[in-house]
């Protein structure tokens, strides 16, 4: 298919998905849609040309400048091409959000996933980050009734921070859709199921999984942002060490579970800990012991009763969505502490039931939930996490007890970089 004209004609895209990225019809869990009881969810182009290797990652964003254009390259999407630095951002789920707030770009979105919950939950913890915050209100939910073709139309944006492939699995949309939106608006940029190393729909064959942090890398190469996102990979490579120098033998270290309570089933929605993928880069850093490690579950999360719960009994529970809106903890709390089975569990006892972010994290957002679940698995290691009181900001940690430097992170979203 020959490329046509953009709506915006200063961004292009070059490497274009080939059909056998396009078919119609492509099938695959869309695995971000779901509520999850949060109230809310290679193509055939160019070879990649990074591999990805440990936790950490190195400051190639695959970028390639020429005078005022530049190209960047990542899987799916292969070599997109630039004249300039995107002004009108789309993006789906918050992890890009975070991402462009990092870059100092928060301004350029025109939309974001549930943006009460999402923008709500950012500036959480952008509360302890002087002169950080997003301005989420007026900003369209991309899911509100699914992802909609006109609505595209209508933002005009000069690149789509979403998964091609994610969205054409999403309803009523398939490959041609893709391309429409490529050809006609502009180009796609994202990487949606890095975020559990699940197989990305047909016809994306050679697809890459990435870390968070090359994640944002590529996005960093978008924006023309190099130097703030090596000075936050700083911090994060220096909170890794932190963390993997402190930690306890395995032997020592707690059982732990992160779940999702819903009170109206009695149940709880189960994740895994330590799997690959950028959605427990909050997680698998801290290395639990996975009260539900072995279990293999038909989608991205299990669905266990109390009874179930109380046969691994873990040490401590991490409630996700428990920073959120969505959510009171002292409710949460009270309904386990309430129930016959929940009541006796050793967590809720010993009163190690922890609110823990959003799966749906960016950099900013990834060190603060390293910081809290490192406190709250490892309070002699690491300290003791505070009392949090559902509705306020990320707790006010004192200085000597931080695990990352809260200046050094506002000076690079900020700007104040030394040259």
């Amino acid at each position: 298919m020959a490329d046509e004209p953009t709506r915006r004609t200063y961004l292009k895209r070059t490497g274009a998905l080939v059909a056998a990225g396009l078919v119609a019809g492509c099938s695959g869990d869309s695995g971000g849609t779901a509520t999850e009881g949060a109230g809310a969810s290679d193509s055939a182009s160019a070879e990649p040309t990074d591999t990805v290797t440990g936790e950490t990652d190195g400051t190639d964003d695959g970028t390639e400048s020429s005078a005022s254009a530049y190209t960047v390259s990542m899987s799916p999407v292969g070599d997109v091409e630039f004249d300039g630095v995107p002004e009108n951002v789309f993006t789906v789920f918050p992890q890009y959000a975070d991402m462009a707030v990092a870059l100092g770009h928060g301004d350029a979105l025109n939309s974001v996933y549930v943006p009460e919950m999402s923008g709500t939950t950012m500036n959480h913890y952008y509360e302890r980050l002087d002169g950080v915050s997003f301005e989420w209100e007026g900003l369209y939910d991309p899911l509100n009734g699914g992802l909609n073709k006109e609505k595209l139309f209508e933002l005009g944006s000069d690149v789509h921070l979403t998964d091609p492939a994610w969205a054409s699995t999403q309803d009523n949309w398939d490959g041609s859709d893709v391309e429409e939106i490529r050809s006609q608006v502009a180009p796609w940029f994202g990487n949606f199921y890095s975020g559990t190393h699940t197989d990305a729909p047909d016809g994306y064959g050679n697809y890459q999984y990435y870390t968070l942090w090359e994640l944002f890398g590529k996005v960093a190469g978008v924006f023309q942002e190099t130097e703030r996102y090596e000075a936050l990979s700083a911090v994060h490579d220096d909170l890794l060490s932190t963390i993997r120098s402190n930690l306890p033998p395995k032997e020592e270290r707690p059982t732990a579970v992160r779940a999702t309570y819903s009170a109206e089933n009695e149940t709880f929605w189960t994740y895994h800990l330590n799997r690959p993928g950028y959605w427990l880069a909050d997680t698998r850093p801290l290395a639990a012991n996975d009260a539900f490690g072995s279990e293999q579950w038909n989608g991205l999360w299990g669905t266990v009763d109390f009874e179930t719960l109380a046969e691994a009994d873990p040490d401590v529970i991490l409630h996700l969505w428990g920073m959120t809106p969505n959510y009171k903890m002292s409710e949460v709390r009270a309904a386990l502490e309430d129930h016959p089975i929940g009541g006796q569990l050793t967590a809720v006892q010993n009163g190690n039931v922890y609110p823990a972010g959003m799966r749906y994290q960016g950099p900013i957002m990834n060190l603060f939930q390293l910081e809290m679940g490192a406190k709250q698995l490892y309070p002699e290691q690491f300290g003791e996490w505070p009392e949090y009181e559902d509705g306020e900001p990320y707790p006010e940690i004192p200085e000597g007890e931080r695990l990352f430097d809260r200046t050094a992170v506002a000076d690079a979203v900020n700007g104040d970089l030394q040259s």
